[in-house]
C-alpha cells in the first residue's frame, strides 16, 4: 500500500507543475543560483528541492550543518545543546573569531544562539513532523543554512586540520562521490 501511496504522490507533485514553466525556466536561473545557496547544501537539497520535497530540501541542509559542527567541535550531543556548547563564547569548541572585544564575543553569542535557534526552530519541525513548506520558505530557509555554513568556513579555530577531517567525514556521510568539491564550486 505504501508504494501506491509513495507513486500517488510522485505524479500529483508533478502533475501539478504540467503547463506551468518552472522557476529556472521563467528567469533562466536556477533559485539556488539566484539565492546564491552554498555549493555543499546543493549537493544535499537541490534534487529534493526540483522534486517538490522543500521541507526535506531543508531538512538535509540543516543535518549537513549539524554534522559539521559535531565533527568540527568533536562533541557527541546533537540538536540545541550541541550549538549551545560548541559555540560557547567563553571556552567555545568552534571559535568565530579572535573573541577580544565585547563586539567578537557578542558575535560569537549572536552566532551561538543562531545555530541553535536554526536548528530547533527551522530543522527539528522537518525531522519530527510531516510539514509541506512552499518554495520561497525552503529558499529563505536554504539561504539561512548557507550563511551558517558560511560562517563555519571562516572561522578562527579549531585549526584547519579538523576541517579536511570535517569535510571527509561530511561527504561520506552525505553522498559518495563528491571527494575533491571546493565549498563554492557548483558541479
Amino acid at each position: 500500500m505504501s508504494d501506491a501511496l509513495d507513486l500517488f504522490e510522485a505524479v500529483v507533485r508533478v502533475a501539478k507543475n504540467i503547463g506551468r514553466p518552472s522557476a529556472a525556466e521563467k528567469s533562466g536561473v536556477h533559485p539556488f543560483d539566484e539565492r546564491n545557496i552554498h555549493s555543499e547544501i546543493t549537493l544535499v537539497a537541490l534534487k529534493l528541492f526540483d522534486d517538490g520535497y522543500y521541507a526535506q530540501a531543508t531538512f538535509e541542509a540543516f543535518k549537513l550543518i549539524e554534522n559539521r559542527v559535531k565533527t568540527i567541535s568533536g562533541l557527541e550531543e546533537t540538536g540545541f545543546g550541541l550549538m549551545m556548547n560548541a559555540f560557547n563564547e567563553s571556552g567555545p569548541k568552534i571559535q568565530l573569531n579572535a573573541l577580544a572585544t565585547t563586539s567578537d564575543k557578542d558575535e560569537q553569542k549572536g552566532f551561538r544562539h543562531m545555530f541553535a535557534g536554526s536548528t530547533a526552530g527551522i530543522r527539528n519541525p522537518r525531522g519530527h513532523d510531516i510539514r509541506n513548506d512552499p518554495i520561497d520558505l525552503c529558499l529563505d530557509h536554504l539561504s539561512v543554512a548557507s550563511v551558517l555554513l558560511r560562517v563555519l568556513e571562516a572561522r578562527k579555530g579549531p585549526p584547519e586540520t579538523h576541517v579536511a577531517e570535517a569535510s571527509r567525514t561530511d561527504q561520506r556521510d552525505q553522498q559518495p562521490g563528491i571527494a575533491g568539491l571546493k565549498s563554492d564550486n557548483r558541479p
